[in-house]
């Protein structure tokens, strides 16, 4: 059976946690997962969780300095070399593996920092069987005409915005 391509976008809190439990829904059925995240440092709560996993393998670029909106343009600069090299080398390793999960990878093409072309060609030359998952926010056309699934989280009211910060374990 074909693997499909899943979008979880929005500005709704969930895009990460409904990857993680497709993740999770994977690897219990005995499929192989590579997971990665994009903009994040490896240090969410479910990424422990996730490396403990038999059939998950968790990959992070170590390279990359925090939030893209704070870095300087030396900063921004190899944040783009280095996650483009990233991405090549995430989607290498998944080429045996049953589900790709490609955290904020939409907020990697968004600000430019992998090349939305690559993508792009990456989504239509990947394995046949290959299940492929990218969250994030704003998905390009091209993205969206791409998958199978379109997952839209809406934002109606976040603790976030009463001033109350992330929790660790709820949010992160």
């Amino acid at each position: 059976m074909a693997g499909l391509i899943h979008i979880y976008c929005g500005d709704g809190k969930g895009k990460t946690t409904a990857a993680v439990g497709l993740a999770l829904r994977a690897a219990g059925a005995g499929k192989q997962v590579v997971f990665t995240q994009f903009f994040k440092d490896g240090s969410s709560s479910e990424i422990s969780l996730l490396k403990q996993m038999p059939n998950i393998r968790v990959m992070h670029c170590k390279t990359v300095p925090g939030f893209f909106f704070r870095m300087t343009v030396e900063q921004k600069e190899q944040c783009r070399r280095d996650y483009t090299q990233w991405f090549r080398q995430v989607t290498q390793a998944a080429m045996d593996a049953d589900l790709l999960v490609l955290d904020e990878m939409l907020s990697a093409c968004t600000n430019g920092v992998v090349p939305l072309e690559e993508v792009e060609a990456f989504l239509k030359t990947k394995p046949e069987k290959l299940e492929v998952v990218l969250t994030g926010r704003n998905p390009a056309q091209c993205l969206l005409d791409a998958a199978d699934y379109v997952t839209e989280m809406c934002k109606r009211k976040h603790p976030f915005d009463a001033g109350i910060p992330a929790r660790k374990g709820i949010e992160f």
